[in-house]
């Protein structure tokens, strides 16, 4: 089973996508991971990357498609992937559908954790006077927050028209919003 879990940052995604890989086996390709590990091994594609994101620029899709298709067949041998933080555009979505095709996949489910963007900035700001983490700067949040809106808004209809798309209420109880997930992925009703 392929899966991509949509939500933006602080909605619960990570803490889902854990969960799923314990349960169910599976093996979460998280962009973000990809290129702090490319980077860490000193690689000339990590060196690259780096040279990059030191710019502040964005990793091209090429890149990027190149760390998800390194990992595809670890994901398919496992039982599946859970994509995190990919794909962000149409333009990715239809190179990740083209990939996983040349194994005789397909993504199987996408689901779009739905949440309250202003209870979104009230729980970072909190973590950000409890815990100091510099992604949780309120202000640098909203920007981050913003920016996925926008960016993720094309997908949804992309995803919607291929009756892929379940939205589940990410604001309620990290077992909730589990069971609501496990029920989506299990074809049950929720």
């Amino acid at each position: 089973m392929n899966l991509i879990l949509f939500g933006p940052p602080a909605a619960g995604k990570g803490t889902q996508a854990k969960r799923l890989v314990e349960a169910r086996g599976m093996v979460q390709l998280s962009t973000g991971d990809m290129l702090r590990e490319a980077i860490a091994s000193g690689s000339d594609l990590g060196r690259e990357c780096q040279a990059i994101m030191s710019r502040g620029d964005l990793v091209s899709d090429v890149i990027v498609i190149a760390l998800i298709e390194a990992r595809l067949k670890e994901a398919e041998d496992a039982g599946g992937a859970i994509f995190d933080g990919f794909p962000r555009t149409v333009a990715q979505a239809e190179s990740l559908d083209r990939s996983l095709a040349r194994l005789g996949k397909q993504i199987d489910h996408v689901i779009r954790l739905k949440v309250d963007d202003a209870a979104l900035l009230e729980r970072v700001a909190v973590r950000f006077a409890d815990q100091g983490r510099p992604d949780d700067n309120p202000e640098s949040f909203k920007v981050r927050l913003d920016a996925y809106n926008r960016n993720t808004a094309p997908l949804l209809p992309y995803y919607a028209d291929k009756s892929l798309l379940t939205e589940i209420d990410g604001m309620g109880a990290i077992d909730v919003v589990a069971e609501a997930i496990d029920a989506a992925l299990d074809g049950s009703p929720t």
